[in-house]
Parts: C-alpha cells; sequence; structure tokens
C-alpha cells in the first residue's frame, strides 16, 4: 500500500506542472490559429497590404500586433478590424507603440559606414557620439555649438538633406570641400557660405545617408544617436546628451 501512496504524492506534485504545460499548449495553439486568421483574412480582402513581418499577441485580450518592417498596425482575432495608433498603458503612462518602434529602429552604431560621415575628435575622442543633420536646419545649428562643450568625444555628423532643394545644393558643397568638417562647422556655427562645387562632385553619400534615415525612419534633425544605439529626435540640451552619454556607455 505504501507505494501507491507515494505514488499519488508523486502524482499530486506534478498536476500543478502539468495542468501549467497543458494551459500554455493550448494558448499557444490559440495563438497560431489567430495568426493563421489573421494573415488569411487580410490576404482575402487587403491583397495590397505589404508582407506581415510579425504577429504577437498584445497586453490587450483579442488584440495583435502586426509589424510590417518597422511600421506597427494592430488586428482582432480574426483580423476583421486593421488599426493604428498609440497604445498608452494608463497605469505606468508608457507608450507602449512607441516603445516597440524604438526598439525596432535602435540603430547599430558600429555597422554604420564611418567613411560616410564628417568626423569631429575632441579630447581623448574615446567616447561615441552620432548625428544626423541638415545644413539648413535651425535647431542642428544650436546643438552644433553645444556639441563644442562635450569632451573626449568623437562625433561622426552624417549629412541628412531632407529640407528642401536648397540642402541638396549646400549638403553637397559640404562634402566635397577639401575639408568637409572645417567647412561645415564654419557654416553651421559662423554662418560661412560653403564655397561653390562642381558638378561633378560625386554626391553618392548623400543618398546611402538618405537611405539609412529611411531604414531607421529617421524623419527629423537633428537625429542624436547613442553608442547603445538608442536616439533622441531634436536638439537636446547639452547636460541631457550627456547624462544620456554616460547612460549608454554603461549599457555598451
Amino acid at each position: 500500500m505504501n507505494h501507491l501512496f507515494t505514488r499519488a504524492a508523486r502524482l499530486a506534485r506534478l498536476l500543478p506542472g502539468m495542468a501549467l504545460i497543458g494551459t500554455l499548449a493550448v494558448a499557444t495553439q490559440v495563438a497560431q490559429a489567430d495568426e493563421a486568421a489573421i494573415r488569411k483574412t487580410l490576404a482575402d480582402r487587403m491583397p495590397k497590404l505589404p508582407k506581415i513581418d510579425e504577429i504577437s499577441k498584445t497586453p490587450i485580450p483579442g488584440v495583435y500586433e502586426l509589424r510590417i518592417g518597422t511600421d506597427i498596425l494592430y488586428a482582432d482575432e480574426t483580423g476583421s478590424y486593421l488599426f493604428e495608433g498609440a497604445m498608452l498603458d494608463t497605469k505606468t503612462q508608457t507608450d507602449l507603440t512607441k516603445a516597440r518602434i524604438d526598439k525596432l529602429t535602435m540603430i547599430d552604431v558600429a555597422s554604420l559606414p564611418l567613411k560616410d560621415a564628417m568626423v569631429f575628435k575632441q579630447g581623448t575622442g574615446l567616447r561615441k557620439l552620432v548625428v544626423f543633420a541638415d545644413p539648413n536646419c535651425g535647431y542642428c545649428k544650436r546643438i552644433e555649438r553645444d556639441l563644442l562643450a562635450l569632451k573626449d568625444v568623437t562625433i561622426y555628423t552624417y549629412l541628412l538633406p531632407i529640407l528642401g532643394p536648397d540642402s541638396n545644393v549646400k549638403s553637397r558643397d559640404i562634402w566635397c570641400a577639401k575639408d568637409s568638417a572645417k567647412t561645415w562647422r564654419a557654416w553651421m556655427i559662423d554662418g560661412v557660405t560653403p564655397p561653390k562645387q562642381s558638378e561633378k562632385c560625386d554626391t553618392a553619400v548623400l543618398e546611402r545617408n538618405l537611405e539609412i534615415g529611411r531604414k531607421y525612419k529617421i524623419n527629423g534633425t537633428p537625429a542624436v544617436v547613442f553608442e547603445d544605439g538608442t536616439r533622441s529626435p531634436g536638439a537636446l540640451p547639452i547636460d541631457r546628451i550627456e547624462e544620456r552619454m554616460k547612460e549608454a556607455s554603461k549599457k555598451s
């Protein structure tokens, strides 16, 4: 009889774990069925919708996240309803959609083509900072002055002419100058107009920079990227840039 009690006790200990495994298996099957239903419905009803790269559950029951590249949409479990917008966690006051997109568009600084950037070494240059800027951007001019105060940093500045035809012209004249970095700061800080350059100058770098901008959804300038891949749009105060650089160095 003792062995029967021992076996019963062992089963009693195992049953909660077995129940959990069973629950997880059912939940997985339901999620897979929902994903299949969403894909089928949208393929039937919206054949021109771009390829859905990933479908995942959200904190809202019955609502799924659809990732298309770095774009985020939402759908119900049948794919009958499709919508976009910000999903907010009211308890933590967190924009979950923005947090997701920020993660998707993090920039691997090490993978950037440094040859396409203007390089400014200040002090030892041990720390790294990446800036995407347009030569006609007022906030870019402001942050350029502030960046002079940073110590022991190498700043990689990518020309991103997105504010109109004159931005393309100025970017070409700056990039093709004998000393592009010096010409850039002379224009941005002192207002010295870049000398005109030949139309034959190779400006393929500007298109490469714009492609990086499209890839990572850099829709405005300045865009400041830190060593850990996080970034901030707009002209952050220099003390905040310093704080973010310290935070990034701890992660990288």
